[in-house]
């Protein structure tokens, strides 16, 4: 849940975002989608080899953790006119990162929640029913929450609550691995 909203919040739905709400332009809109996706990519790897030796959980629940610590005080950093273009930058790329910290244990952690003869049914109707509704709604809860009510923190507190609640989750009782 937080993986996806998280990463569609900061990886696709930011350019129209920045777009609408922030008044960027075009170009300036794409290029902070690339340089979020840059730090995604970066992360994805190193997050699942840690996840590797530490576990998944810890490290998916650092990525959920930081994304409910940091989406508002990023989005107010890139609200922020004072804010020099580099350290907004630095930001998204952080911002993107962090989700690469769900990202690369994600697979994994999705695999060993279901034994061998129920795990791909399992794992694929976890992942893309997780995805339909939390990352194919993205966009148009975010776009229609911040026309509604005028708050641009809307894409943070989407953000944030739905890695609350994965932090609650990952949280919870041990699994063991399926076998």
């Amino acid at each position: 849940m937080g993986w996806s909203a998280a990463g569609y919040t900061f990886l696709v739905v930011l350019p129209s975002y920045l777009q609408a709400a922030l008044h960027t332009g075009f170009r300036t809109a794409l290029l902070a989608t690339v340089v979020a996706n840059l730090g995604f990519a970066a992360a994805i790897l190193p997050a699942g080899l840690l996840s590797d030796r530490v576990g998944r959980r810890p490290v998916m629940l650092a990525g959920a953790g930081l994304v409910v610590l940091l989406a508002l005080p990023l989005l107010h950093l890139l609200r922020d006119p004072g804010t020099p273009a580099a350290v907004k930058g630095a930001a998204l790329c952080g911002a993107g990162a962090v989700v690469g910290l769900m990202a690369g244990p994600g697979p994994a952690l999705l695999a060993e929640m279901f034994p061998a003869r129920a795990r791909c049914t399992g794992l694929g109707l976890a992942y893309a029913l997780s995805n339909a509704v939390f990352s194919g709604c993205a966009g148009l809860i975010i776009t229609e929450a911040v026309r509604r009510t005028g708050n641009l923190d809307v894409p943070g507190y989407y953000a944030a609550a739905t890695c609350a609640v994965s932090v609650l989750a990952l949280l919870g009782p041990p699994r063991t691995k399926a076998g």
